[in-house]
């Protein structure tokens, strides 16, 4: 297999009703075009979301060439991106008193079925 996986977190507000709104933007036919563009655009062959109480948990499978600075600097430049970006801020929990904090967060891998 020649493709990366990746795995992030997020915290969303503990609010039922910003949940189910977040929720909805993130339904099929509600993302915007040109996010899901970007996305793809980035190398990004694969995304899924889960939710477990407040806690987001997104799933990654990307092209070999994929890279998350590079990814960034696109999103940096597209205003629909940064529309998106701002209308979700929200929704999300950030902690913003560390610099690299963020929003999304890359998991550390701990354990692999195959590699034993």
């Amino acid at each position: 297999m020649n493709n990366l996986r990746y795995c992030l977190t997020l915290e969303l507000q503990d609010d039922e009703e910003l949940i189910r709104q977040y929720e909805q933007y993130h339904q099929p036919g509600n993302v915007w075009p040109e996010i899901l563009e970007s996305i793809r655009g980035a190398g990004i062959e694969n995304m899924q979301i889960f939710r477990l109480g407040t806690q987001l948990v997104m799933v990654l499978d990307v092209a070999p060439d994929f890279s998350f600075e590079a990814k960034g600097k696109l999103d940096s430049v597209n205003p629909k991106v940064q529309e998106w970006e701002r209308l979700m801020e929200r929704f999300q929990r950030v902690d913003s008193t560390h610099a690299n904090a963020g929003k999304w967060q890359v998991m550390e891998q701990i354990f692999q079925l195959d590699a034993h």
